[in-house]
């Protein structure tokens, strides 16, 4: 019996987990010296698979190994949503996740990776464009190899924005690879705007292709100034039980980039030249979008008089929104709340699968918060609004 059975559910938020040398595996010769494993032994000790020595290799060897075993696939159906990071079904042997898609009772995953959003954040505002956008490559291919086991897996790649010629190319290439959404940081490119002209084409092509332009939490750089941790007190554990990584001050300044990406793009006429774009905002939460809402309408009152490009936009930035952007709550948020007062048009649902963040039973969650909500507001949270945003790539899936 699938965890969710008793309704059409896409899930907005999924995610591979990257073995060690994943991305430098499929990156050119030339760029391999390059690459490093990214640092997650914490994860890897949480499945029993790493000892002290740190040996990476070893331990996915080992883990993969308690996977393909009779008695852990005979537990898989009760524990799909128990099991987390690398523990979980499907969460770095591709094989195994069309099992986990079923026992999920999801009719599709929109899949990012786990470890390489601020990686390919760094490298994109470094100073070598050849290292970005071949990590970016590498990046790719990996999504798109991991998610070609089940056209139900549909694979976001990254586009870094730092050079205008460079990021037409990588989404074009993107495109024809077998992408299902572009990825952008939802922070500022080096050097100029998100909303900058040059890079029209980048979202031309998104646009033309019917597939969206998605942002993901964790690939802005640092969420605030370091300086707020230091308080004189104890450090308290983060939110994955380890002492390293994200913390209730660091939650608070998820939201901050994404909405002023957004708000630039609105303002400087993005999707007022490209109406038929869709941005997907993942994991970066949705309680903030009615004062987000509110500031913008705000903001056009206050200098529409004096600024010609706002008074150029033919729609108010909440209908811009309504039409165009779709964003995941977390399931500690209340989602009935947040669609009282913004309607019903921008809201997904996501498990985060396979992170802990996701929590063990994300569904049942959501549905208490959506509480009296009717019948055609739930279908558009948990399937229509991701349709909306996915477009042909979810009708070619």
């Amino acid at each position: 019996m699938p965890y969710i059975e008793d309704r059409l559910v896409h899930d907005a938020d999924a995610h591979i987990m990257e073995t060690p040398n994943w991305l430098r595996d499929h990156a050119d010769p030339a760029l391999r010296d390059r690459i490093s494993p990214p640092g997650y032994v914490n994860e890897l000790k949480q499945t029993g698979g790493v000892g002290d020595d740190g040996d990476l290799d070893a331990a996915f060897h080992k883990v993969a190994a308690k996977h393909a075993s009779p008695e852990y696939r005979a537990e898989d159906e009760a524990q799909i949503m128990n099991r987390k990071n690398f523990a979980a079904t499907g969460s770095f042997v591709a094989a195994d996740r069309p099992r986990a898609i079923d026992l999920m009772g999801v009719a599709s995953q929109l899949v990012f990776n786990t470890f390489h959003n601020s990686r390919l954040h760094d490298w994109e505002h470094g100073d070598d464009l050849d290292l970005a956008y071949g990590v970016a490559r590498a990046h790719n291919r990996g999504m798109v190899e991991f998610c070609s086991v089940d056209p139900r897996l549909l694979p976001t790649c990254y586009v870094p924005l730092a050079d205008f010629l460079r990021a037409k190319s990588m989404a074009e290439e993107s495109i024809e690879m077998g992408a299902a959404a572009l990825l952008v940081a939802s922070g500022c490119p080096k050097g100029h705007s998100p909303s900058h002209l040059g890079l029209d084409p980048v979202w031309a092509i998104a646009q033309e292709a019917g597939i969206p332009v998605v942002f993901h939490v964790g690939g802005t750089g640092a969420l605030l100034d370091p300086n707020y941790f230091k308080n004189g007190l104890p450090i308290p554990p983060d939110f994955h039980g380890g002492e390293e990584n994200f913390r209730s001050v660091d939650y608070m300044a998820i939201p901050f980039q994404p909405m002023q990406t957004l708000a630039t793009m609105i303002f400087d006429g993005v999707l007022e030249r490209f109406p038929e774009l869709r941005i997907g905002v993942i994991e970066q939460g949705a309680i903030w979008l009615p004062s987000w809402l509110h500031q913008m309408e705000s903001a056009v009152e206050a200098f529409g008089r004096h600024e010609e490009r706002l008074q150029r936009l033919s729609m108010r930035p909440t209908e811009y929104v309504q039409r165009q952007v779709r964003v995941t709550p977390y399931p500690t948020e209340d989602v009935g709340w947040i669609t009282e007062q913004i309607g019903p048009d921008i809201c997904m649902f996501s498990t985060d699968y396979p992170h802990v963040e996701g929590g063990r039973r994300p569904y049942e969650r959501f549905e208490r918060s959506l509480g009296d909500a009717d019948d055609e507001v739930r279908e558009q949270f948990y399937a229509r609004n991701f349709e909306d945003l996915m477009g042909s790539a979810l009708a070619t899936s």
